[in-house]
């Protein structure tokens, strides 16, 4: 590595959820005060590669991209692996994957400032000097986004202990930020529209010493920008009041955290909520806004899942007429309560399954989103050529091919005048 930091280069890869890019884009950041930001691998000082541990998938295309990023580094340059994957299995990596320089859990930093006795990293072996607050991913600064959207994570970790998930195992308990932290970067970044994400939004606050919540935090970033946008609410912890003020403003969309909707498959998955209630919740959205735009998840193939919970979970698609959602295949965590499950539902049969949700659900979409055929919208165009109405959450969901003319970051009136499966048309209205 070249000694100058003028000359050092580093890139900076990232895996897995948005929460996850907002950490890369807070490392970034940290790294560039003294280094160059480089798109090519093969031509930087310092490889780093931000990673993903939430299910087995994930965990496989991390270790394949550290092993595809491994040789594709110039000699002497330097192989970092962070984030989920690194906190979850830093001493395994270490001793498996000798082509990596330093397995860095959170909070632990990238550029090797540090000279670590061994190739795995906590931030508790970090100097008794080192401050908390200057290497805290959640409160460390970013630069602003080339997009006239970003992601803010208002909390990290998560308190519940769903019986699939071992992200409490490793990103710890639910540790929300001050609104006034919130707002800061929401100010820095100067985007139109932001997207609140965390492990469990709907919670947000209740482990803070002032009395606030969720939509004390909503309605304080709503008065800095245009669009407001929530994920991973968890269903039966929204209150009415937040249904209120998310259904009356301009981006009335429910990203809700299902998983499942029969009752006693979810009581297995340590999950409240069933069809009924979520049904209900669905309604009465729908009754102040009949527009309201609805996103979930679902885990197929869960220890114990039957023939009636498959068919309970459909007869809800049906009825729910959600406009968006995603199938995942249950994988069998360490650490988590399914791990000692039996009834294991064989693999054919979860993929089965899957399939006959995911067709449902493509048809009720596709409908849904040719009804909006000669509709009027408001769009907030993202880059050249492509825009999204309140409707399309960023890189989830559809979007609205826009003339080329119409410039990036500005809000539109459009016509819909085409639906081509996820994707729409929209021409300028007059």
């Amino acid at each position: 590595m070249s000694t100058d930091p003028k000359e050092t280069t580093f890139y900076l890869e990232t895996l897995g959820c948005p929460k996850n890019q907002v950490d890369s884009e807070k490392i970034a950041h940290y790294l560039r005060s003294s280094m160059r930001e480089v798109g090519d691998p093969s031509s930087a000082d310092l490889v780093v590669v931000n990673t993903c541990a939430f299910i087995e998938a994930a965990r496989q295309e991390s270790v394949d991209t550290i092993l595809s990023l491994a040789e594709k580094k110039r000699d002497g340059a330097k192989l970092v692996v962070s984030g989920c994957l690194a906190e979850r299995y830093g001493e395994e990596l270490a001793q498996n994957l000798p082509e990596v320089d330093l397995v860095a859990g959170f909070n632990v930093p990238v550029n090797l400032s540090v000279s670590p006795k061994k190739r795995f990293l906590r931030h508790a072996d970090l100097p008794k000097q080192t401050s908390v607050e200057s290497l805290d991913l959640l409160e460390l600064p970013r630069s602003n986004p080339d997009t006239p959207w970003a992601y803010v994570k208002a909390a990290e970790g998560c308190d519940r202990n769903c019986g699939f998930c071992a992200i409490p195992g490793f990103r710890g308990k639910q540790r929300s930020r001050s609104i006034g932290s919130v707002l800061q970067e929401v100010d820095a970044v100067g985007c139109s529209e932001i997207v609140l994400v965390a492990q469990d939004l709907a919670s947000y606050g209740k482990d803070l010493p002032e009395n606030v919540n969720i939509v004390d935090l909503y309605r304080a970033v709503s008065e800095r920008v245009p669009w407001v946008r929530l994920l991973y609410l968890y269903p039966t912890s929204i209150s009415d009041e937040l249904i209120q003020v998310m259904a009356a403003s301009e981006v009335a969309y429910f990203d809700l955290s299902l998983q499942h909707a029969s009752r006693p498959l979810l009581k297995k998955m340590r999950r409240s909520g069933h069809d009924k209630y979520y049904l209900s919740l669905t309604d009465k959205v729908r009754d102040i806004n009949p527009d309201a735009v609805f996103r979930s998840s679902f885990v197929i193939g869960y220890p114990g899942e039957t023939e009636e919970d498959q068919d309970i979970l459909l007869a809800f698609l049906e009825k729910a007429q959600l406009d968006w959602a995603g199938f995942f295949s249950y994988s069998r965590e360490e650490g988590t309560y399914a791990h000692s499950l039996t009834g294991e539902v064989d693999r054919e049969l979860a993929l089965l399954r899957i399939r006959e949700c995911q067709e449902l659900q493509d048809e009720i979409t596709f409908q849904k989103r040719r009804k909006l055929i000669g509709v009027r919208v408001k769009a907030l165009v993202d880059e050249k050529g492509w825009a999204r109405s309140f409707r399309e959450a960023p890189e989830i969901d559809g979007k609205i091919k826009v003339p080329q003319t119409l410039p990036a970051g500005s809000f539109v009136d459009l016509s819909i005048v085409e639906s081509t499966g996820t994707d729409l048309l929209g021409i300028p209205s007059d």
